[in-house]
């Protein structure tokens, strides 16, 4: 049995039903999760966190990454290249990939993640080189070892260069190849339980790197196993000319074709659609992940964010790859999503709670889990802590609902908690060895771009 108690947590913002914030109050956790939520709670527990001086969120929900992409940021040769060539030159670093590389940088990314209040990470890998290993196992490993919540997906691509596809011949399989691994990772590694720390997802590349006959198979897999589906979508204005000049019809029009809208969906970026896509996108429950910081990196466009919370389209928060944002942490993300729509939309910019629920409740909405994103009694204890007495917090935690977005915070969180377990402690990693998780990740990463 795992208890914890967190006692008399100052302010409590709990973005549940009712948006409540509570003062003073108790937070009593049980086999991962909460249990009580009240004031002078007199019950056993094997750990009890005095979070008198603290303000407490809902842990946050990253719904788009690339885990893998951790070892190549900031590359020179890189710099300043929009999507489509970007990709070109990334793909002939990530055709080396292997189970160690994919186990340590993602170790190192959902290190900087859990260590900025975030508690559940999608991971969108599709990188699949012939003979790397099983890289989603490599993954499930790394989050274990962290103690974060993971949902990886079985991505795929099958269409290379020679198909008219971006990546290189090395990188991507046959249909029959990509299904029977899908099959074999949802049976091995998803977990469809409330509190499931293990999920799989389906998700394909993006519809100018795989074929139709892959989009639909994977939509059928997923749908017969009950797992979600996902993949980049209306990223770019060159993904829009490409399937026009390919398809004859805009990428949501393809994709709707192939059996690809539902509550079961959701896509990444989602800049470039146009108010009928926006208003079937909400018709439809299908949801859009928001990369505001890499979507300014690669000059791809402002998502149009505003107007999708206003029609009800299902929206959560995402820090994209690594390689494309250069950062694993979705507090930043969550500023510069308020600051973006501010400058672009004005009046009509989300708030910043209504941004801080993006990243929790929205985000739980796309991974289909009813059981996080908010700090309500019988939802899993995940959650972080941040101590309002920082100096860089002075004259700002009056507002602990805005402050996030509107302020920001300077460094790690306090506490982080998954399922019931202190995760991060005092801003540092409780299960692992900071330092030396950082010179094992460094080897290893000169040792993947020959340097």
């Amino acid at each position: 049995m795992n208890r914890l108690l967190i006692k008399n947590a100052a302010q409590l913002v709990t973005c549940d039903d009712t948006d409540r914030v509570l003062q003073n109050v108790d937070i009593y956790c049980r086999d991962g999760f909460i249990r009580r939520i009240g004031p002078d709670l007199d019950l056993p527990a094997d750990r009890v966190l005095d979070a008198s001086h603290m303000i407490c969120y809902p842990g946050l929900v990253n719904t788009h990454h690339h885990l893998y992409q951790i070892f190549s940021r900031n590359l020179p040769q890189v710099q300043n290249l929009e999507l489509f060539d970007w990709l070109r030159a990334l793909y002939e670093v990530w055709k080396n990939l292997d189970e160690e590389v994919v186990y340590l940088s993602s170790m190192t990314g959902m290190a900087e993640l859990m260590r900025h209040g975030c508690t559940t990470c999608f991971d969108h890998h599709y990188v699949f080189p012939a003979g790397a290993g099983d890289l989603t196992g490599a993954q499930f490993a790394a989050a274990d070892a962290l103690g974060m919540r993971l949902a990886a997906s079985r991505g795929s691509m099958d269409l290379s260069r020679k198909n008219g596809g971006l990546p290189p011949d090395s990188v991507v399989q046959t249909v029959d190849e990509i299904l029977a691994d899908s099959r074999r990772c949802i049976e091995t590694y998803h977990d469809g339980a409330p509190g499931a720390m293990h999920q799989v997802v389906l998700a394909p590349c993006s519809p100018f790197s795989v074929s139709a006959e892959l989009l639909r198979q994977s939509a059928l897999l997923a749908r017969q196993y009950g797992v979600r589906l996902h993949t980049h979508l209306c990223e770019t204005l060159d993904e829009e000319r490409f399937m026009l000049e390919r398809e004859g019809i805009r990428p949501l029009a393809y994709m709707e074709r192939l059996g690809w809208l539902g509550h079961d969906v959701w896509f990444a970026h989602g800049i470039h659609f146009n108010d009928e896509e926006l208003r079937l996108l909400a018709a439809t429950g299908t949801g859009v992940a928001h990369c505001p910081i890499s979507n300014m990196k690669l000059s791809s466009g402002v998502a149009r964010i505003p107007e999708m919370l206003r029609l009800g389209v299902p929206v959560g928060l995402a820090v994209d790859g690594s390689a494309s944002n250069d950062g694993s942490s979705l507090l930043e993300e969550l500023r510069a999503a308020y600051l973006l729509h501010r400058l672009h939309s004005s009046a009509a910019a989300p708030s910043g709670y209504d941004l801080l629920k993006v990243a929790t409740r929205g985000g739980a909405s796309l991974l289909g889990r009813t059981d996080i994103g908010a700090v309500a009694e019988g939802m899993c204890a995940d959650l972080f802590l941040i101590d309002r007495r920082r100096l860089e917090l002075v004259g700002a935690a009056f507002d602990a609902k805005n402050m996030l977005a509107t302020v920001g915070l300077q460094g790690p969180v306090d506490y982080t908690v998954v399922h019931g377990r202190v995760t991060v402690e005092n801003g540092h990693l409780a299960a692992a060895d900071e330092a030396e998780l950082a010179r094992r990740a460094n080897r290893c990463c000169r040792r993947y771009l020959g340097m």
